[in-house]
């Protein structure tokens, strides 16, 4: 019988009366933890062996370093997640433990917002609702507003991983002209060109979205040089990491009105830099690093997109077909 082990560090997420649970029973003994912080690395480690799979989680108790050259019987690590860097150490991907995650779960959530940020500032919608609530006309000429759209606009995307593979598809509709810069990617969508260099993507495109996973090579990667490189009245779309920009560098971009943004996401998630309100300013619409959420109304328990993620693989593993979304060394520091 296959054994499952998840421990968490405090109070465990994975509900043990929940349907991914229930799910995971019928394929195995599922084991949950709590307060796994409360025990040694050495009382940790012994628990962990005598699984199969361990299902760790961003709230899960950090995997041992120790495991990677004495794994006991674990096979696989499973991670109910994006970046397992919290929970799971870069020796396990060396020791060839295979561990995957839950791949382009949020991918269309988060790829739907930024899509809703990209047409609200390219319509220049804000501050034509904030014109009409003040009893004052929203005409474009009149305000000097910019709306556009976004056939044959030039959209430069700055990663297409599996976020950026579904903004895609909700661009392709539009027919603008796609551009691409992603040094790891293999697969582009057919309806992209490739730019061999950030600059390019930059002095190619008119709107550009933010894709890339935040790593030291990416930190601050677009700057007040490439930001310079773009039109007046471009759009910078992010909805990956704030740290990818150079807050400095774009805020003054904005607060001087030359470029618009849509932004859910901020350095230090949702840091405001000294000198600045630009919450108020006309030429940008923040979210604050919840695009994605849904508010609709609860519905019955059920098993979320990402839980059939986890459940196919344990499924492939059980089997010993190829597993999805296999983190490698590189895909493991490239995921934030």
């Amino acid at each position: 019988m296959l054994s499952m082990l998840y421990m968490a560090a405090g109070h465990a997420r994975l509900s043990p009366d929940g349907p991914l649970a229930h799910a995971l029973r019928e394929l195995g003994d599922l084991h949950i933890v709590e307060n796994g912080n409360h025990l040694t690395d050495d009382q940790a480690l012994e628990q962990m062996q005598a699984a199969d799979i361990l299902i760790t989680h961003w709230a899960g108790r950090k995997i041992p370093t120790s495991l990677a050259q004495a794994p006991g019987n674990v096979r696989y690590i499973v991670n109910v997640g994006g970046t397992c860097k919290a929970t799971v150490p870069i020796e396990i991907i060396r020791a060839g433990i295979p561990v995957t995650n839950w791949g382009d779960t949020p991918a269309r959530a988060v790829a739907e917002g930024a899509m809703s940020l990209l047409l609200a500032v390219l319509k220049d919608l804000r501050p034509r609702i904030e014109k009409l609530a003040q009893g004052k006309s929203a005409n474009l000429r009149q305000n000097g507003l910019t709306a556009g759209t976004l056939y044959g606009t030039r959209v430069g995307l700055y990663g297409c991983g599996a976020i950026g593979n579904q903004f895609v598809k909700m661009l392709e509709p539009f027919e603008p002209d796609l551009y691409v810069f992603d040094p790891y990617a293999t697969d582009l969508p057919h309806a992209c060109q490739t730019v061999e260099s950030l600059d390019a993507l930059f002095q190619t495109s008119e709107i550009v979205g933010i894709w890339a996973g935040w790593s030291h090579e990416t930190e601050a990667s677009v700057n007040a040089e490439r930001l310079a490189m773009l039109p007046d009245h471009a759009i910078i779309i992010n909805a990956a990491r704030g740290e990818i920009i150079d807050q400095d560098a774009l805020f003054a971009e904005l607060q001087s009105g030359r470029l618009r943004a849509g932004l859910d996401v901020l350095e230090r998630d949702n840091y405001f830099p000294d000198g600045y309100d630009a919450h108020k300013w006309p030429n940008l619409i923040l979210t604050t690093h919840n695009i994605n959420v849904s508010s609709w109304p609860k519905r019955p328990p059920h098993l979320t997109y990402g839980d059939k993620v986890v459940l196919d693989n344990i499924k492939r593993f059980q089997a010993g077909q190829p597993l999805r979304f296999v983190m490698d060394e590189t895909r493991y520091n490239i995921s934030s």
